[in-house]
């Protein structure tokens, strides 16, 4: 995979489960060989991924919920993630 487009819907890998940790503060990503710690961004991203949405809806949703924060910021942070989470077998699309 070398390129995310905006009309692409992902979700998560089968067998793999976000959730949140109150213990830890943070959403964590479940598998069945282990646990990955998330930062507050993936987390973020990550629970946008229903399988629903595509890129650019989850690019909007973040956007309206942070609205303080550069639009074009929160874009390039989502498609880095989804570049990183989708090389690592995080998350697939159909």
């Amino acid at each position: 995979m070398t390129m995310i487009e905006p009309a692409i819907v992902y979700r998560l890998r089968p067998g793999w489960r976000l959730q949140w940790e109150e213990a830890q503060g943070r959403h964590v990503l479940l598998y069945p060989e282990g646990m990955v710690q998330l930062n507050d961004s993936a987390g973020a991203i990550l629970t946008q991924l229903d399988g629903q949405r595509d890129v650019a809806n989850v690019v909007a949703n973040l956007q309206a919920r942070f609205p303080d924060a550069p639009a074009a910021a929160i874009e390039q942070d989502v498609y880095e993630f989804l570049l990183d989470a989708a090389r690592q077998g995080w998350i697939q699309h159909d």
